[in-house]
């Protein structure tokens, strides 16, 4: 195993030395390969998900592992979207002189070689592993089992793709063997991998966390707050709700609770139970909550803190905006948080004082993307601050190292 991945050490200064139009041409040729693949990638994800029938995997779970043709054309799209992104390897960033005469630069450069582990979302062996071409990495997928047979046939794709271009097919290496005793060594090879992306359920990322001596970019979970000021529109924060609880309730952008100000509660909760209703969504409340709302469950402390991932929702009634960004000082996940309102101060308020990669006013949290956000598609987003903070597009794949010219200057 030790000596595939040290084929993909080797291929990194060919990755980071591609020009633009390189990348773009087997860029090019993986949208077509994809186009001409369908079918058989549709055929290995039947398996999967027959597989995932049988195991009980749960309907989140099948959400993200299914593929449909609509799906693939959007990991072409991705594909698409990523060709017409600027490459940032190569740009300088900072160029200055200092009292010696020596000239500073720094220019951005690939990290290295990219581990990058998932669970049910084959479109990652897509999206992923373009952006790494792009930022002029070389990347080692290493999917679950659940998808095993789509990130196969995937990866089979991108074989034809290097091979057409004339590329090493190490820069896009698929590790076949799901073992957990292989993910094992490879977190204790620091001399072969230079970071690791882990995406899926908590436990896998506190797992590799713990297990890993190579850097990781950690997103435990998604919990994510929709907060509606006394002085919000109510028919703006009904539709931002069920945009972000229902549209697609597995993801991690989507929301997991509502807070809601005491001066508009019993006039907006009736509203929110009367949608939410609607949509089949189990409604979680506190006390407040449920003096409001007949038939609802009651909220836990552990409910605050649970990421459901399913249509459940916590709703809480809050003094005041600072009672709201208390609660999310408590149980938020540096993910994303959204606040409804009309009143330019208390909307500041929030951007400045809530600590998230993403802050929101007026929006929808699934908008919470690297796509959404202009990045083309993204690799993962970094919930905590180094060396990102958010959805992670090219930029955040690149380092930077210092070039310094001088005329022979010597220092005193």
């Amino acid at each position: 195993m030790k000596n595939n991945i040290l084929k993909v050490k080797k291929s990194a200064k060919a990755a980071a030395l591609l020009s633009n139009d390189e990348k773009n041409s087997l860029l090019k040729e993986m949208h077509h390969v994809l186009g001409t693949h369908t079918e058989k990638i549709l055929e290995a994800n039947q398996k999967d998900m027959e597989n995932g029938k049988s195991k009980h995997l749960k309907a989140s779970m099948m959400d993200r592992l299914l593929l449909t043709p609509e799906r693939i054309k959007s990991m072409q799209d991705s594909l698409s979207q990523i060709i017409e992104l600027h490459d940032p390897i190569g740009e300088i960033t900072e160029d200055y002189r200092v009292d010696s005469g020596i000239q500073i630069q720094k220019k951005r450069i690939p990290i290295g070689v990219i581990l990058m582990i998932y669970e049910a979302r084959p479109n990652v062996a897509v999206e992923a592993a373009s952006l790494c071409i792009k930022s002029g990495n070389p990347i080692i997928l290493r999917g679950g089992s659940d998808a095993i047979h789509s990130n196969m046939a995937i990866a089979n794709c991108w074989d034809i793709a290097l091979q057409k271009c004339n590329l090493n097919t190490s820069m896009v290496y698929v590790v076949e063997n799901t073992d957990r005793k292989v993910l094992d060594d490879m977190l204790l090879w620091d001399d072969c991998i230079d970071l690791v992306i882990p995406r899926g359920g908590e436990g896998l990322i506190r797992y590799v966390v713990n297990n890993s001596r190579i850097p990781v970019i950690q997103h435990y979970k998604g919990l994510c707050h929709l907060y509606i000021d006394d002085e919000a529109n109510f028919e703006m924060g009904l539709n931002l709700l069920i945009n972000g609880k229902v549209s697609r309730p597995g993801v991690c952008n989507a929301l997991e609770t509502l807070l809601v100000h005491k001066g508009i509660a019993k006039e907006f909760l009736p509203l929110v139970q009367q949608r939410l209703l609607a949509k089949q969504v189990i409604i979680k409340g506190c006390n407040k909550t449920g003096a409001i709302l007949k038939g609802i469950q009651p909220a836990s402390e552990d409910d605050f803190s649970t990421e459901y991932l399913d249509l459940m929702i916590n709703i809480k009634v809050v003094n005041s905006l600072d009672e709201a960004i208390l609660h999310i000082d408590n149980f938020g996940s540096h993910h994303t948080e959204v606040i409804v309102t009309e009143n330019l101060q208390n909307a500041e308020r929030f951007i400045n004082n809530v600590d998230a990669a993403v802050v929101m006013v007026n929006a929808s949290s699934r908008f919470s993307d690297g796509g959404e956000l202009g990045l083309g598609a993204e690799i993962g987003i970094s919930t905590s601050k180094v060396h990102s903070y958010g959805p992670m597009g090219l930029k955040a794949l690149t380092t930077e190292k210092f070039i310094v010219k001088g005329t022979g200057q010597v220092r005193s």
